[in-house]
């Protein structure tokens, strides 16, 4: 089906809940208010994703930045961080979001209250285009996507925290808007949101990977053949020498044991020790015996 028609039926969906949960009164029934709540979070996730192939189909070239969401863990950017941006820009404007200070939430309201007009104008606009005309996008409809990706990405910069967000790891800021020291972060009271320094450091890891893997098939380890064929083995052939190229090969890398936990990524961090412990034992080893090694690591058991 095309996207406009999908969009149609989706929309028609979350208006659906958006009634129900309008004509409930949730203390005489707070399970079903509950229950509606979800179907709601589910319902505009599905909007939203239709929402963003929409964009990519019609305003590729005319995206807002999002360099920003490297700060973000990936799993928050799986579950759909474009939700809880509208789930925390609905709290706002109705003042119940105890995070934000007074101060602060005055600040981010305005933004929050363009944000809500803006997707109720794209709906509003993408009902009537699948309507009338649900193979095309004229100029009208392009305009008001650009600026919900706009205000969006705004939005979503704004929320985060100032040290993440615009501080510094070459992250640009939306709209050049301005960043108070103070904001609290939705995001992060979520999940760790990335500092600069945890960025570069997690940079410094694809480097050592991607350093291993050129190793791995100078070494006759790996074949061009395999990873072009996204050989499943992959995923765990590459982590094992990386770990061996990190400590030995690389020492001065990432996983350097020669700064403290704090210094290294929180990906190899929590396992210092434990590196340690397998730094010394591949001292230890001849090359011949660190070749069969690395060699048993790219098998399957």
């Amino acid at each position: 089906p095309r996207l406009l028609s999908q969009f149609f039926f989706a929309d028609e969906r979350v208006t659906r809940v958006v009634a129900e949960i309008n004509g409930l009164d949730a203390e005489l029934d707070p399970q079903q208010y509950l229950v509606l709540l979800n179907q709601l979070h589910l319902s505009q996730a599905h909007l939203l994703a239709i929402l963003e192939r929409i964009m990519e189909e019609c305003i590729p070239t005319q995206r807002h930045s999002r360099d920003y969401l490297v700060k973000f863990p990936e799993e928050l950017l799986v579950d759909n961080l474009g939700n809880h941006m509208l789930f925390a820009a609905e709290c706002l404007l109705a003042g119940t979001f105890l995070e934000v200070e007074e101060a602060d939430g005055a600040q981010l309201r305005p933004q929050a209250r363009n944000l809500l007009c803006s997707l109720e104008l794209v709906r509003t606009v993408l009902r009537e285009q699948s309507l009338s005309q649900p193979g095309s996008y004229p100029e009208p409809v392009r305009a008001v996507l650009v600026q919900f990706d706009r205000l969006f990405a705004e939005f979503e910069l704004r929320w985060g925290r100032g040290g993440g967000a615009g501080g510094g790891g070459g992250c640009p800021r939306a709209g050049g808007a301005s960043q108070s020291p103070r904001l609290s972060s939705y995001v992060s009271s979520l999940v760790a949101v990335k500092s600069p320094e945890e960025i570069y450091r997690q940079q410094e890891i694809i480097v050592l990977f991607c350093e291993t893997v050129e190793r791995a098939l100078r070494l006759g380890y790996l074949t061009q053949e395999m990873i072009d064929g996204y050989e499943p083995l992959l995923m765990f052939t590459i982590p094992r020498l990386a770990i061996i190229s990190g400590l030995l090969i690389y020492p001065e890398g990432p996983l350097s044991l020669e700064q403290s936990p704090e210094q290294m990524s929180r990906v190899f961090s929590p396992f210092y020790n434990l590196l340690k412990k397998i730094r010394d034992l591949l001292r230890v080893l001849s090359e011949e015996e660190l070749c069969l090694l690395e060699r048993s690591l790219c098998t399957a058991e």
